[in-house]
């Protein structure tokens, strides 16, 4: 089988990583084993360990799927890009601002 090669940063790399090691540790504060998280998320053993390893090659929904297991936490991904600063900072730069003429008193 042909390896897929992702091109990802290594900021972003770090950042799955440590949503996965979340994600473990979640499963392990609830007690809960791979077998039946994986049972109710739908998945195999082999992608939930692949999720607690933060790969990039699991699909986001394999991720939603795995949270929704661990009691709905698939509702933290709402916070995903909820509050864009830098989004809504280029969005104020390019609002156009109307100019008037100053009025007239009289």
């Amino acid at each position: 089988m042909k390896k897929v090669s992702y091109n990802i940063l290594p900021a972003t790399e770090e950042i799955l990583k440590t949503m996965g090691e979340q994600i473990k540790l979640a499963r392990l504060r609830r007690n809960l084993s791979v077998e039946l998280v994986a049972a109710r998320a739908g998945i195999s053993r082999a992608s939930l360990w692949k999720v607690e390893k933060g790969s990039p090659s699991v699909a986001i929904g394999i991720y939603a799927a795995v949270l929704h297991a661990l009691n709905n936490m698939d509702k933290d991904l709402l916070l995903v890009a909820k509050d864009d600063i830098m989004g809504r900072k280029i969005q104020d730069l390019n609002l156009p601002v109307r100019k008037r003429a100053p009025r007239k008193d009289g």
